[in-house]
């Protein structure tokens, strides 16, 4: 009603709190709420429409652990706030014990994975997903675009800048404008950068034996073809939840 616009990236049509409170009871007892938003592939298990959410429930008992998948599993007051300051400071990595104001999702987070595209094949994506699955136009994704814009800096990209590993797409095609591409890239036609927060703490070396085409671009960063990723994915992540989950 006051003319300002709402995106799908903020806290006007994401309850950040709610979603900490999951998170914080969760690693408290192993016990929280949850819901699930209905979508064209799972509306035959649920008794609402496309786009509504389910009630909220109770997950089952003697679970393992928690999987988020979503855009705002490492969201954090504080990182976003800096965002908004003149001054910027780089964001703390340290999600533990920290003393923030309002909310911090991370803190809770045993293991936080960013999979990012770069952000020209982002815009790409969200126009080919936007024009097919709402009947858009070409105008109407690329205003809405502009408009999300400021969301997206202040509420996803903080993110990334705490999480433990990333993958991040990178195109090896020509995506110079976005807005005039009429083939979203493959994968194939695609790298990923996957960054270490630690190094260290991964065995990195292993990796690079076990992955075709796999190499290192900076210490702590690995570079692997696209075709690579669900490999990737199985090598590096599986044994972390399993290490997760049996301590």
């Amino acid at each position: 009603s006051d003319g300002r616009h709402v995106s799908c990236y903020g806290p006007d049509l994401n309850n950040f709190s709610q979603l900490e409170n999951c998170f914080k009871h969760y690693s408290e007892s192993g016990h929280c709420d949850i819901r699930t938003k209905v979508t064209e592939k799972n509306r035959h298990q649920y008794h609402s429409s496309v786009g509504e959410f389910t009630p909220w429930e109770s997950i089952p008992a003697h679970s393992d652990c928690l999987f988020y998948d979503g855009m705002h599993g490492g969201v954090v007051a504080e990182t976003w706030a800096r965002r908004k300051t003149e001054n910027l400071q780089p964001i703390l990595n340290d999600r533990r014990n920290r003393k923030t104001k309002g909310v911090d999702t991370a803190q809770y987070v045993d293991l936080l994975i960013g999979i990012v595209p770069a952000i020209n094949l982002e815009w790409i994506q969200r126009i080919h997903h936007d024009k097919k699955n709402y009947q858009h136009s070409h105008e109407q994704v690329t205003a809405n675009i502009l408009e999300q814009l400021q969301d997206y800096i202040h509420f996803i990209v903080p993110q990334f800048s705490i999480t433990d590993i990333n993958f991040q797409r990178i195109p090896v095609v020509d995506t110079s404008n976005p807005f005039d591409q009429h083939i979203v890239p493959s994968e194939k036609e695609s790298i990923f950068v996957i960054s270490f927060k630690e190094p260290a703490k991964y065995n990195v070396e292993e990796y690079l034996k076990r992955i075709d085409g796999a190499f290192i671009s900076k210490s702590n960063n690995m570079v692997i073809p696209g075709g690579q990723l669900q490999h990737a994915l199985d090598i590096i992540c599986a044994p972390l939840i399993e290490s997760l989950i049996s301590r």
